[in-house]
């Protein structure tokens, strides 16, 4: 329950002066929150230093490295081509960040370093961020729409559903790769949170490469398979889908779902980290055009990371945004948001589907009317 105004009002008043704040770093039963509220703040002022240090990890293929067992610090350095006294730099700012760890016979993998080792996914990611990071160099600008269009919305060349003039493979092929490496996390969510074997064919809109159609695919071997996006999209799908083996259970169709009519034939459709990157009346229209697409009681599942998920309510309202906002479209919806939107479109009785890790990713369910 939140606190009522006036007690707000009060604590505003309180941690703005300079002399209660000494008070209560003093005072023995607001000496730890005081402590922990500063460190907080220094978090939030040195975060873009934390993860610099994490892409140089990265970069350097560190976390393999350390995979092999403890290291010392020579031959660490020898391995990653850093002087011992840079490599020894990295190396205590990672054990600082739990990314390695102090260990017998010199550094080795930290608790939050193990879990980098061979993930593809999240390494991209971090390598991806040096975009949004040049994007927010100057925040009130990206903010302020000054400057014109930066690195990230360059880089998701289909915000505008592919009519730039001469959007070609090349351009998309960047993006489509990067969703590729980070979507079997996602799909593995999608595919335990919601039974796909009750249905005879699947359509993933925007599914680009078709990374989330390969896994449903996988899992379900009697699953017939649909894309629709771009045209040079649609073909990275087509020859992937092809060299897994299912070229005889998929359709890829082409086309800008911002303008073009969705395929019919499907009895599922899928928006895998889809509708968050566009704005309201597009999004809206996008549902609808799902719904044109499906016969009555047919499904449709949204899945991508929401505002407002509990424990991670920062992951909505301060990465997302910002990095869609750098993007140049979309946001970060609440999942109530979300279903208002589906009822408007025409689809009913909306539920949320448990997800393992819900700060990667939500789903909905959702019945066509």
């Amino acid at each position: 329950m939140p606190l009522p105004e006036f007690v707000l009002r009060f604590r505003d008043r309180m941690v703005a002066r300079p002399e209660f704040r000494r008070w209560a770093g003093r005072f023995w039963a607001t000496r730890a929150m005081s402590r922990n509220r500063a460190a907080s703040l220094f978090d939030l002022a040195a975060g873009f230093v934390y993860s610099q240090i994490l892409l140089a990890c990265v970069q350097l293929d560190l976390f393999t490295i350390l995979a092999e067992g403890p290291q010392p610090l020579a031959r660490l350095a020898g391995r990653l081509n850093l002087s011992e006294r840079a490599a020894e730099q990295l190396l205590e700012a990672a054990a600082a960040l739990g990314l390695a760890q102090h260990r017998q016979g010199g550094y080795g993998l930290g608790p939050l370093g193990g879990p980098m080792v061979g993930n593809i996914a999240i390494a991209e990611m971090v390598r991806h961020h040096a975009m949004l990071y040049a994007d927010m160099a100057d925040p009130l600008a990206m903010l302020r729409g000054e400057g014109g269009g930066g690195r990230l919305g360059r880089f998701w060349s289909y915000a505008d559903g592919g009519r730039r003039p001469g959007l070609g493979a090349e351009d998309t092929a960047p993006y489509s790769a990067l969703m590729a490496a980070s979507q079997p996390l996602v799909a593995a969510e999608i595919l335990d949170a919601y039974d796909f074997s009750t249905h005879r064919c699947l359509m993933d809109v925007g599914g680009g490469a078709g990374a989330f159609l390969q896994s449903a695919g996988e899992r379900h071997p009697g699953l017939n398979l649909m894309l629709f996006d771009l045209p040079p999209v649609a073909e990275l799908a087509r020859a992937r889908l092809g060299a897994a083996g299912m070229a005889a259970r998929s359709q890829c169709n082409s086309g800008d779902f911002h303008a073009d009519s969705l395929p019919r034939g499907a009895d599922v459709i899928s928006f895998v980290r889809v509708i968050h990157d566009h704005d309201d009346d597009k999004a809206q229209a996008l549902l609808a055009r799902a719904r044109a697409a499906l016969e009555p009681g047919a499904s449709l599942i949204l899945a991508e990371p929401m505002a407002g998920t509990v424990g991670a309510e920062a992951m909505g309202a301060a990465y997302f945004n910002f990095y869609l906002h750098a993007m140049g479209s979309g946001r970060a919806r609440r999942p109530e948001l979300l279903m208002e939107m589906l009822g408007r479109a025409g689809f009913g009785q909306a539920r949320m589907l448990p997800t393992a890790t819900p700060l990667q990713t939500q789903v909905i369910h959702a019945i066509a009317k």
